[in-house]
C-alpha cells in the first residue's frame, strides 16, 4: 500500500493543481481574447484527463486496499470516519462530470457555463483531496466517539471529520499540491523555453504556473508553522522524532539536517540554532520542549526516517520559496529577466522539489504517527492483516504500476512535444495559424 500510495499522490496532487491553471487559462483568454491562452487551457485540460484518469484507477485500488490490508482497521472506524469518504464520492462524481462537460463542451455551451465547469473540476479535485485528509487527519488526532471496552460508542461522523488536526492538515496539503503542479508545469515550459525563448505560449503557461505554484510556495511555511505548532500541542511524540530531539528540555535547540543516534540520544551533524524549537513551536524561547525520552519506548515513531523525511520536506520547500520570491521580484522589476536561462535554469532544478517534498511530508506524516494506525487508539501491529503469501501480488502490482507510470508519462510527453508557436510579437487570429514544434 505504501508503494502505490506513493505512486497516487503524484497523481492526487497533479489533479488538484493542473484544473486551476486551465481555468485561469481560459479566464484570462475569456477576458482579453487573445488565442495563446485559449490554446494553452485545452492542452492542460487534455494533461488533466489524462491525470485523472490515472489517479481515478489508482485511487480505487487503494480502496480496495482498505479492506483488503486493514481489515481491522476498518472493522473499527468505517462507521466513524464513512462520512468524508461518502462526501469524497460525491466529489469525485462531480469533478468527472464537470470534466467531460470541459472537454467537449468548448463550442457546445456558452462560455460562461464552459468557464463554470472548469471551476466545478477544480472545486471538486480540491474537495476530494481535503475530504480524504480529514480521513488521514482523523488517524493523526481521533475524535466523534467513545472508546467502551475496546469498541467505538457515541459516534458522530461530523465530529469525527471535523477532527483537530483536519483544518492544518487541509491547508498544508491543498497548498503542497499546488506548489508542486505549479512547479512542475512550470519546468516543463522553463526548459521548452531554452531552446525557443521568444514563444509567448510557453511564457505565458511559465508565468501562470509560477504565480500559483510560487504563491503557494511562499504560503506554504506560514501553514507549515501553523502544522508544526498544532503537532508540538497534539502529537508530541511525533514533534520529538521529526526534530531529532531525545530530552526533554527547556529552550531547546532547533536542528538543521543531522543523522539522529537512538542508541546514544543524540543527533549528529546537525546545525543547532539555541532555543530555535522552543521559539518555533510554542512562541516562547524558553518554553519546554518534550524529547524521546518523555514516551515510552514501544510508542516512540524511529525518529531516524522521520527526522531525514522532515528535513527533506523543509530544505526543498525552503528552495521553493526562494526560487518563488526570486521570480517574483523579476516580475516586479523587470520581468524580461524571468525569461533569461539563469532563472529559467532555477526553475527547471526546483521543478520536482514539490512532489519529492510531498512524499517526503507523507513520509512524517505516517511514519511519525507509529506505532499507532489510530494514535493512542489502536496500533498498526492490530490494524493490517497477517502478512504472508502477499510478495507475489506486490511484484505484480509494482510492474503494473510501473508500466501504468511510464505509459502515463509516455501520453504527457507526447502532448508536449508537440508545443505550438506563437511568436513574440505577433498574434495569431486563429490558434490553428500558429505551428507546432
Amino acid at each position: 500500500m505504501a508503494m502505490l500510495f506513493a505512486f497516487h499522490i503524484v497523481f492526487a496532487v497533479a489533479g488538484m493543481g493542473m484544473p486551476v491553471l486551465m481555468v485561469i487559462a481560459e479566464w484570462i483568454h475569456r477576458r482579453t481574447g487573445e488565442p495563446v491562452f485559449l490554446e494553452l487551457a485545452r492542452r492542460w485540460a487534455r494533461g488533466t484527463v489524462v491525470l485523472f484518469a490515472v489517479g481515478a484507477v489508482s485511487g480505487t485500488v487503494l480502496s480496495f486496499e482498505l479492506g483488503l490490508l486493514w481489515p481491522r482497521f476498518m472493522a473499527f472506524s468505517g462507521g466513524i470516519i464513512g462520512l468524508p469518504f461518502a462526501f469524497e464520492g460525491f466529489a469525485f462524481f462531480a469533478e468527472a462530470i464537470f470534466l467531460g462537460i470541459y472537454i467537449y463542451g468548448w463550442d457546445r455551451v456558452s462560455p460562461a457555463a464552459h468557464l463554470l465547469s472548469g471551476i466545478g473540476v477544480a472545486l471538486g479535485a480540491v474537495l476530494s483531496g481535503i475530504l480524504v485528509i480529514s480521513a488521514n487527519a482523523w488517524m493523526n488526532s481521533p475524535a466523534g466517539f467513545v472508546l467502551l471496552d475496546g469498541n467505538p460508542t457515541a459516534i458522530d461522523p461530523v465530529a469525527a471529520m471535523l477532527n483537530p488536526a483536519w483544518a492544518t492538515e487541509a491547508v498544508h496539503m491543498t497548498l503542497a499540491a499546488f506548489a508542486a503542479s505549479g512547479f512542475a508545469v512550470a519546468g516543463i515550459h522553463a526548459w521548452k523555453l531554452l531552446g525557443d525563448n521568444g514563444n509567448l505560449f510557453h511564457r505565458h503557461a511559465l508565468s501562470i504556473a509560477l504565480a500559483v505554484g510560487g504563491a503557494a510556495a511562499v504560503l506554504l511555511p506560514v501553514s507549515g508553522d501553523f502544522s508544526a505548532r498544532f503537532v508540538a500541542r497534539d502529537q508530541p511524540a511525533k514533534l520529538a522524532a521529526l526534530e531529532g530531539q531525545f530530552r526533554t528540555e527547556r529552550g531547546a535547540p532547533l536542528r538543521i539536517g543531522g543523522i539522529p543516534d537512538p542508541e546514544k540520544g543524540i543527533t549528529r551533524f546537525a546545525l543547532e540554532i539555541p532555543r530555535g524549537l522552543s521559539l518555533l513551536a510554542f512562541h516562547d524561547p524558553d518554553a519546554e520542549v518534550k524529547g524521546l525520552d518523555a514516551f515510552p519506548v514501544s510508542e516512540r515513531p524511529d525518529p531516524v526516517p522521520v527526522h531525514v523525511a522532515f528535513q527533506i520536506m523543509v530544505a526543498f520547500g525552503t528552495a521553493l520559496a526562494a526560487v518563488s520570491l526570486l521570480g517574483g521580484w523579476y516580475r516586479l522589476r523587470d520581468r524580461e529577466k524571468m525569461f533569461k536561462r539563469r532563472y529559467l535554469f532555477a526553475v527547471i532544478a526546483a521543478s520536482p522539489l514539490g512532489i519529492l517534498a510531498v512524499e517526503a511530508g507523507w513520509v512524517v506524516t505516517e511514519l511519525g504517527r507509529q506505532p499507532w494506525a489510530i494514535r493512542g487508539v489502536m496500533r498498526t501491529a492490530d490494524a493490517v492483516t497477517p502478512l504472508g503469501g502477499l510478495a507475489i501480488p506486490f511484484a505484480l502490482f509494482s510492474a503494473l504500476y510501473i508500466a501504468l507510470g511510464l505509459a502515463t508519462a509516455w501520453l504527457l510527453r507526447r502532448e508536449i512535444a508537440r508545443s505550438p508557436s506563437f511568436p513574440l510579437g505577433e498574434r495569431a487570429d486563429n490558434p490553428g495559424e500558429t505551428q507546432e514544434r
